[in-house]
C-alpha cells in the first residue's frame, strides 16, 4: 500500500508512544495514541485505522483480548505486535490469534517500515481479492446461471483470460453451454466491440467448410457467382469461435494450423494473402487429446488452440444450480407464454434436483417450456412434469413421453417423440440391455466392458448418447475403447 497510511498504536509507556510517534510521522503517516485497549478499542471504532501498532501488555486487559474484541466488532485491521526479547513466545501467540507480523523492542525506522508496509500491503492484497470474489460469487455471470464452486471457478478463469489474446478450449457434454462460456469470453474482454463469429464445424459440409472460413471470390467453384466474405474476414478485430471442432476434416485443419500461426489466408480461389487480428475460442464434448491419439484431430493444432482450457460441468454435478436455472426458465417462458407461473411446488423441486439431466441444461430448457407451454397455475406441481423427469430410477412407464412443442415450433435441441426414450433413459436402460450377458458372475471390469459396450449397441454406437445413458462423461468411453483396442480386446478397425 503506497500514501499516507493512518496507524494506531497502542502503548502505555509514554517513552514508546513517543518513539513509534516520530517515526510513524517521519514515514508520512497519520498516527494516533491510545494508551489502554479501552481507549484502543474506541479509537479503532471511531477513526478506523489502517493498521495498529500493538503491545501485548496493557493496563486494563491485554492485546489478545483487544484482537478478539476487534474481530467480534467487525473490524478488520492488520495488527502488528509490538514485543521484548523476553516475550517472543506470546508475540508467535499473538499471530497465531491473528497479528499479521510482529516487531521487537528497540526497533529501527527501517525495521518498523519494512513490517508496516508488509502489513499494510497483505491487507490491501486481501481486500482486492475479497472485492474479486464478490464479484464473481454471484448466480449471474455473462447469460450463466449458477452459483455453485465449479461454475465460480469458470468464472474465474474467464475473468482472468478475457483481457489476452490467449486461445481458449471449451470442453463440456452437450448442452452445458459451451457457446456462451465462448460469448463470454468475447463479452468479457476488450473485443466486445467487435465482431463474434460462431461456427459449427459439424454442421457445415466438408465441402463448404473451407469457403465458409476463409471466404470465396466470384468463380472459385460452382455457384460462386459473387465474392463472399468467410467468417475469419467477420472476425477481425473480434473472436472467432469454432465449435465441435472434433468435426473438421484434417486436411481443413492442416489449413487452418496456418491461419492460426500467421493470421493470414486466402479466400477460396484466390491466391492473394489477407491478414487479420482474430482470437480464437474453440469448443468439443469429446476429449481432445484422446482425438489426437486417435489421429482424429492434429497434435500441432490441438497444441496452438489448447492453450487456456475451460471445462464446463455436467449439471448433474452443480447441485442447487438446477433450481436456480429452472426457476429462471419459468420466469422467462411464462412472460412469453403469459402464464401465471410463480415457482415450483417443493415435491416438484424435489424431482428436478434428483434427475440425472443427461441433457444437461438443454434439457432443462426443453423440460421447464413444455411445462410452461402446456400447463398454467401459480406454481409448477409434480404431476405438471413429464414422467421419465419425475423417477429418476426411470421405474414409472412410457419414458418416451414428450410434450408437444409450442405452436411457435419446438424449442432449440428438442428431441423428437421418436427418439426421446432413448436420450432421457438413465443408466437402468443400459443395463436391461445387457441383463442377459451378465446374468453369470464375472469380474467387474468385464462386467464394464460389456455394459459400454451394450451402450453403444443400443444407440447405435452414438459415443454422447451411450455415455448419458450410463451417466458418465464421453471421453470416459472413448478412453476405455482406446485402451481395449490397445490390449487387443476389441478389434482396431
Amino acid at each position: 500500500m503506497n500514501g499516507v497510511a493512518r496507524v494506531l498504536v497502542v502503548e502505555d509507556t509514554p517513552t514508546q508512544a513517543q518513539l513509534a510517534r516520530a517515526l510513524l510521522v517521519g514515514l508520512g503517516h497519520e498516527v494516533e495514541v491510545a494508551e489502554t485497549a479501552g481507549a484502543a478499542l474506541v479509537a479503532a471504532r471511531d477513526w478506523r485505522p489502517d493498521a495498529i501498532l500493538l503491545d501485548i501488555e496493557l493496563p486494563d486487559f491485554n492485546g489478545m483480548e483487544l484482537m478478539q474484541r476487534l474481530r467480534a466488532e467487525g473490524i478488520d485491521v492488520p495488527v502488528v505486535v509490538v514485543t521484548a526479547n523476553a516475550s517472543i513466545n506470546a508475540a508467535v501467540e499473538a499471530m497465531r490469534a491473528g497479528a499479521v507480523d510482529f516487531i521487537v523492542k528497540p526497533y529501527a525506522k527501517a525495521r518498523l517500515a519494512v513490517t508496516l508496509g508488509n502489513a499494510l500491503e497483505k491487507q490491501a492484497l486481501a481486500a482486492q481479492l475479497a472485492s474479486v470474489k464478490a464479484r464473481l460469487d454471484r448466480g449471474q455471470f455473462f447469460g450463466f446461471i449458477g452459483a455453485c464452486a465449479p461454475m465460480q471457478a469458470v468464472y474465474r478463469t474467464i475473468e482472468s483470460v478475457a483481457a489476452s489474446k490467449a486461445s481458449v478450449f471449451i470442453t463440456g457434454e452437450s448442452g452445458t453451454g459451451k457457446e456462451l462460456a465462448a460469448e463470454a469470453v468475447h463479452r468479457a474482454s476488450p473485443r466486445a466491440g467487435r465482431n463474434f463469429v460462431a461456427l459449427n464445424c459439424g454442421a457445415i459440409p466438408r465441402d463448404l467448410l473451407e469457403s465458409e472460413v476463409f471466404g470465396h471470390v466470384r468463380g472459385a467453384f460452382t455457384g460462386a457467382s459473387a465474392d463472399r466474405e468467410g467468417a475469419a474476414k467477420l472476425a477481425d478485430g473480434g473472436t472467432l469461435f469454432l465449435d465441435e471442432i472434433g468435426e473438421m476434416p484434417l486436411d481443413m485443419q492442416v489449413k487452418l494450423l496456418r491461419f492460426v500461426q500467421t493470421g493470414t489466408f486466402s479466400p477460396v480461389g484466390s491466391s492473394r494473402l489477407e491478414r487479420v487480428d482474430v482470437r480464437f475460442v474453440c469448443a468439443t464434448n469429446r476429449d481432445p487429446m484422446l482425438e489426437v491419439q486417435a489421429g482424429r484431430f492434429r497434435e500441432d493444432l490441438y497444441y496452438r488452440l489448447y492453450v487456456v482450457p475451460v471445462e464446463l460441468p455436467p449439471l448433474r454435478g452443480r447441485g442447487e444450480d438446477v433450481l436456480l436455472i429452472a426457476r429462471h426458465f419459468l420466469a422467462q417462458f411464462a412472460r412469453e407464454e403469459g402464464r401465471g407461473f410463480h415457482g415450483f411446488s417443493p415435491p416438484a423441486e424435489q424431482a428436478l434436483g434428483q434427475y440425472g439431466w443427461p441433457g444437461n441444461v438443454r434439457q432443462l430448457q426443453n423440460v421447464v417450456r413444455n411445462i410452461v407451454v402446456l400447463h398454467d397455475g401459480d406454481r409448477v406441481e409434480l404431476d405438471m412434469i413429464p414422467r421419465a423427469v419425475r423417477r429418476p430410477d426411470g421405474a414409472e412407464g412410457d419414458r418416451a413421453e414428450a410434450a408437444p412443442p409450442s405452436a411457435a415450433g419446438p424449442a432449440p435441441g428438442l428431441v423428437p417423440a421418436a427418439t426421446a426414450a432413448r436420450v432421457v433413459r438413465p443408466a437402468a436402460e443400459a443395463a436391461e440391455a445387457a441383463e442377459e450377458e451378465m446374468a453369470e458372475i464375472v469380474p467387474l471390469a468385464l462386467m464394464e466392458r460389456r455394459l459400454i459396450l451394450a451402450a453403444l449397441r443400443h444407440t447405435g454406437q452414438d459415443v454422447p448418447r451411450a455415455a448419458a445413458l450410463l451417466e458418465i462423461n464421453p471421453s470416459t468411453i472413448y478412453r476405455k475403447l482406446q485402451s481395449w483396442r490397445a490390449e487387443g480386446l476389441l478389434p482396431t478397425g
